[in-house]
């Protein structure tokens, strides 16, 4: 993707930050030799550093991707919104799109032993469902552990991280402060997250 200057995190932790609200995303697989991608869309689990973890269904035609080259790409974004263009500059005015996106490429290991997989189910409920109410998950006899035959594990070393926060920081503080007001009339939830993000870039 195309990152201008201006249109970079303020920081690690700002796109840490968006991770850490955002963790559903695609993981997209390229192969070898293929004419298209293996794209899935999935939770997944981002440790802060450079360990993604997340766990597919055995049928997925991305084990096969991974086989072939064990390489993926997460792509995940958010607060994406319309900016028309009379907000600012009347009938002529060009429109654009504001949006966060943030992209780790990586080497994939495949989990497929029935402790390893239950290490990071338990990871994962433990972030997606802090208030428990479940379970054990382990291997041996109980029912948790009978379904783990029918899912793979992916731990994702992050190798490359690409960010963007596109909310017109090329623009004059004036002209943000005009979207922003427009964006919090309009008031949808993804209007919001954009506002948000666009006001901490002002001076």
């Amino acid at each position: 993707m195309l990152i201008r200057p201006h249109d970079k995190p303020l920081s690690d932790e700002e796109w840490k930050a968006f991770l850490r609200d955002h963790d559903f995303g695609e993981l997209i697989a390229p192969g070898r030799d293929r004419d298209l991608p293996v794209v899935v869309p999935a939770h997944f689990m981002y440790d802060g550093e450079r360990t993604v973890i997340l766990h597919l269904a055995k049928p997925n035609p991305v084990w096969e991707a991974l086989a072939e080259r064990p390489r993926a790409l997460l792509s995940v974004f958010g607060a994406y919104t319309y900016v028309a263009g009379h907000w600012n500059q009347g009938e002529y005015g060009v429109p654009t799109s504001y949006y966060a996106a943030v992209q780790l490429a990586g080497d994939v290991e495949v989990i497929d032993d029935p402790e390893g997989i239950a290490a990071m189910l338990a990871s994962q409920l433990e972030h997606f469902q802090p208030e428990g109410r479940h379970a054990p998950v382990e291997a041996g006899d109980n029912p948790y552990a009978k379904l783990l035959g029918a899912i793979r594990g992916i731990r994702m070393a992050v190798t490359d991280v690409r960010a963007k926060f596109k909310f017109g920081a090329n623009r004059s503080e004036q002209h943000r402060r005009v979207v922003a007001e427009k964006l919090a009339e309009r008031g949808r939830r993804l209007d919001l997250e954009a506002r948000e993000l666009l006001l901490r870039r002002l001076p």
